[in-house]
């Protein structure tokens, strides 16, 4: 079966592309007004707080099928060890005990939460590990009731008994909280350590969040890192960004004021943590681990998904659908109701066995309604999540259960609206990552701390205002589609079946995309001007996810999960 593959092999190298990008539309170029502004930016000792963080930091490449439950994990844990063997404690460890606290125990197993910590505990990364290997590993200790701490250092444990779920029991700091602790070989303690998994693949230590200030995050997970992480995120703030801000009024006012897209924004801001060719291979690397995130749920001959609920993966013939043309046209939607015939006049024996009603209101043959767009973004949206639910290689954007809305959306403008695919690629992914800055500064991207809202919700708003954006949208008009986006998934619950994030949370990806092009297209028929904000929007997000019970956050405690059988 064929696949549309818009990636590497279709676009032009990157520096035939960069050429393209600067003689066509004139973007991404510093302007003088830009550079008096770098220039002018606050002094090392000024404290100003912005919501601005790498557009990698909210885009990166890791494994399913949760970002804050397996890809967080996995990285608490390489801290973790990389930590002991800094400070030269890795050796002289025998035991180890891992405390998994609230939401990560309550679905810590449906989300993969003990394998993925187990594998970092072993020194592998989301970025770079063997998905294929990781269930084998996992099943080789608890044979052999050891593990190798970094890879190196094999000591002795027992996952049943020193993997410990704390279900009604959250560290005060976050839901999604974890204790690593290592001994001697007398049972003392050697080193432990808190993590929490904030959302998107984020992760803070105790110490780090109290100290660093608004933009306090860590996704790396080696010490060589942390330094560099305490001296200068507490500074990002007044130092790093080249044209800071904290909330969507103050975006919309720097690109008023420079004349720029919200993508050339982002993009400048860029260039203080990394040179343009850099910059172009790591949007493109995101870029193209999406579509092979598509092609990989689109091509799949599993007929299950893993779990309990023997889920059926719905993409691969959803997709053979669609390349046969089966979704074909029908005359549907006809405006006359002059009745063929005139209706006929009820008999006694007609009214006994319904034939009036029968006749008049027949039952009706299956139509297909042909609306390609809907039916491609949801396959792709649905591809995505398929593979993150089996556990495959995705982008958080901006977490893996929310995978599947950005990847479907712009696959969908690639393939039957760009002119451009290399910059649109870029415009498309930095607007969207702009949105998504604004969501973690001002709200929350953890389901854990406010339901799905700060999933799927965040994610159709990205990708409403990436879509807008690349449609030609002013920065208002992307800002009123990001508006619009969240503005109708307010509330929006986190309540997976069984705690896998299958069931609803597939379903509701490509429901997300499907909103994601309609907010940009009421977006772009208006002229920027509306009366509620995307602030007031995200502040609104961030008080009904307090608001929020704590079942309907990610514990599948209540909604769904409570609701549906599993077997």
């Amino acid at each position: 079966m064929a696949y549309r593959q818009i990636g590497s092999s279709a676009r032009p190298s990157f520096r035939v592309a960069s050429s393209v990008l600067l003689q066509k539309r004139h973007r991404f170029v510093q302007s003088d007004a830009v550079a008096t502004e770098i220039q002018n930016k606050p002094s090392d000792s000024e404290e100003t707080k912005h919501a601005v963080v790498s557009t990698f930091d909210m885009f990166s490449i890791g494994v399913g099928p949760s970002s804050s439950h397996t890809v967080g994990p996995m990285r608490a844990g390489k801290m973790f060890v990389s930590d002991l063997a800094s400070k030269g404690i890795l050796d002289k460890a025998k035991t180890l005990r891992i405390d998994l606290y609230g939401s990560l125990a309550l679905t810590g197993v449906g989300h993969a939460t003990p394998e993925a910590t187990l594998m970092g505990i072993e020194g592998e990364s989301p970025e770079t590990v063997e998905t294929s290997t990781i269930k084998s590993r996992v099943k080789a200790m608890e044979d052999t009731e050891t593990i190798s701490l970094n890879g190196t250092n094999k000591i002795k444990f027992k996952p049943s008994e020193d993997l410990k779920f704390h279900y009604f029991e959250n560290l005060p700091q976050h839901p999604n909280g974890m204790r690593c602790s290592v001994f001697d070989e007398n049972g003392d303690m050697l080193a432990t350590n808190e993590y929490f998994s904030i959302g998107g693949g984020f992760i803070v230590k105790d110490e780090t969040h109290i100290a660093g200030g608004a933009n306090v995050y860590f996704k790396g997970e080696t010490p060589d890192a942390l330094p560099l992480f305490d001296k200068e995120r507490k500074e990002q703030d007044s130092v790093i960004a080249a044209l800071p801000f904290k909330n969507a009024h103050d975006l919309v006012e720097v690109c008023e004021r420079q004349n720029m897209t919200i993508a050339q924004v982002v993009y400048e801001n860029e260039l203080q943590w990394r040179s343009a060719d850099e910059i172009r291979e790591k949007i493109f690397r995101i870029w193209n681990t999406m579509d092979l995130s598509i092609k990989n749920g689109c091509l799949s001959t599993e007929e299950f998904l893993p779990g309990r609920l023997k889920a059926h993966r719905r993409a691969p013939i959803l997709y053979r659908k669609l390349l046969r043309g089966l979704f074909s046209p029908n005359m549907v939607g006809k405006s006359s109701i002059t009745p063929a015939t005139p209706n006929p006049t009820p008999s006694a024996e007609s009214l006994q066995n319904y034939s009036v009603s029968k006749s008049i209101l027949p039952k009706r043959n299956v139509k297909r309604l042909s609306l390609p767009a809907l039916d491609y973004l949801s396959v792709y949206a649905i591809a995505v999540n398929e593979e993150n639910a089996a556990g495959g290689r995705v982008v958080t954007a901006p977490t893996n259960g929310a995978s599947g809305v950005i990847p479907a959306v712009l696959k969908y403008y690639l393939e039957f609206l760009s002119e451009d695919v290399e910059t649109d690629v870029m415009e498309f992914l930095f607007t969207s990552a702009a949105i998504g800055m604004l969501y973690k500064r001002g709200a929350s991207i953890s389901a854990a701390e406010v339901g799905c809202q700060g999933e799927v919700g965040v994610a159709c708003s990205m990708s409403a205002a990436g879509f807008a954006a690349v449609m030609g949208g002013s920065p208002q008009q992307v800002e009123n589609a990001a508006e619009i986006g969240m503005e109708h998934n307010l509330g929006l619950t986190c309540d997976p079946i069984d705690g896998l994030v299958q069931i609803p949370c597939i379903e509701r990806n490509a429901l997300g995309a499907v909103k994601a092009v309609t907010a940009a297209q009421l977006a772009l028929n208006g002229d920027g001007l509306h009366r509620v904000t995307l602030d007031q929007v995200i502040e609104s997000m961030r008080q009904t996810g307090l608001d929020m019970q704590s079942k309907y956050k990610e514990t599948s405690q209540g909604g769904l999960a409570v609701n549906v059988p599993v077997c």
